[in-house]
């Protein structure tokens, strides 16, 4: 391919072979990627016809994306006979590609939304989507539960409560799920009244396993009902019902009677709520026009109205005898208080 009496050829003849520029050929030789054959008797670059291969090879990584140190390691393990460099440097352009797109679509429905808002609203809308970055984190929701669960909480279980209380963001949002993450975000955020959030019965647990049994308990009993509000059912009586129960009652040691549930509910609907956090969570998961996906918050809440409403017509007698046997006073449920 190479027409001069040595076989080698110019750093200008390979850049044209190649259709590159001979600035790009110096960078790469510069850079150890394209190794000269020998230098002229002025100095020039000689190259030789493997040469052009490499370079061809060195394009073709580089359009990917590939940086120049994660060129060089690929060329030197293909010399080596591995393509395992390769295979890693791809899957990771991949991962960091796949992450620009879902900024580009979060920015798509950001100002989509900013659009097809009317003007009133539209100051109001540009604040909160710009106080999230896009694809959005998040660690500020994150944060907000951490400081609101029991001090001293095991690490397994933290990480059990956050998987199913944290909403992970959509790839591919509407922009009502990007103004629900917005408005979620500033939910989290906001300064909260007073020195503390107030705090359900079911922190004052003895210890940090008290609340971590629970809430591993009442996992199971919101997975249950979240298969019935999936199928539109009514809050009912049921095994729903009894495990809600059930992981109240083993967490405190107390048997689950007519009493017990009596009590149960009355302390459920006493302790404080944040229902706006599940009303946004169910937001940004549920695409626009399909039946809301269940979350903790409204597992707890169906749960809690299947309670009360078998509760409701029991004998006040019960509640008499039940208050003397010194049963424990049944604690709040993870989803509902904040």
């Amino acid at each position: 391919m190479f027409t001069s009496r040595d076989g080698l050829c110019s750093i200008g003849e390979l850049a044209e072979l190649a259709g590159v520029t001979v600035k790009a050929v110096r960078f790469y030789s510069d850079r150890g990627l394209l190794p000269e054959a020998s230098r002229s008797s002025g100095g020039h670059r000689r190259y030789g016809p493997e040469a052009l291969d490499r370079l061809r090879l060195v394009r073709s990584l580089r359009a990917l994306g590939l940086p120049v140190r994660e060129v060089h390691r690929v060329i030197d393990e293909e010399e080596g006979g591995s393509v395992s460099v390769l295979e890693d440097a791809v899957a990771g352009q991949l991962r960091d590609l796949g992450s620009q797109l879902q900024a580009l679509r979060w920015r798509e429905a950001g100002l989509r939304l900013v659009q097809e808002c009317p003007p009133g609203e539209r100051a109001d809308r540009l604040r909160l989507i710009g106080a999230v970055a896009a694809p959005p984190s998040t660690a500020p929701l994150a944060r907000f539960w951490r400081a609101w669960l029991p001090p001293r909480m095991p690490a397994r279980a933290t990480a059990a409560f956050l998987e199913a209380a944290v909403p992970e963001p959509p790839t591919d949002p509407e922009p009502a799920q990007v103004l629900a993450f917005a408005r979620l975000n500033a939910f989290v955020t906001r300064p909260c009244a007073g020195t503390e959030r107030p705090q359900p019965e079911a922190h004052k647990c003895a210890g940090a396993r008290g609340p971590a049994v629970l809430y591993a308990s009442l996992a199971e009993a919101y997975e249950l009902a979240g298969t019935q509000l999936r199928r539109g059912r009514e809050p009912c009586p049921g095994e729903e019902l009894d495990s809600f129960v059930d992981a109240y009652a083993s967490t405190y040691r107390s048997r689950d009677t007519p009493a017990f549930r009596r009590l149960l509910v009355k302390q459920l609907t006493a302790d404080p709520r944040i229902d706006r956090y599940w009303e946004l969570v169910a937001e940004v998961i549920t695409p626009s026009g399909g039946p809301p996906e269940p979350t903790p918050g409204s597992a707890h809440d169906w749960l809690l109205a299947a309670l009360d409403a078998q509760t409701a017509g029991q004998d006040p007698s019960f509640i008499r005898s039940h208050e003397s046997t010194g049963c424990p006073r049944p604690a709040s449920a993870p989803a509902s208080g904040a």
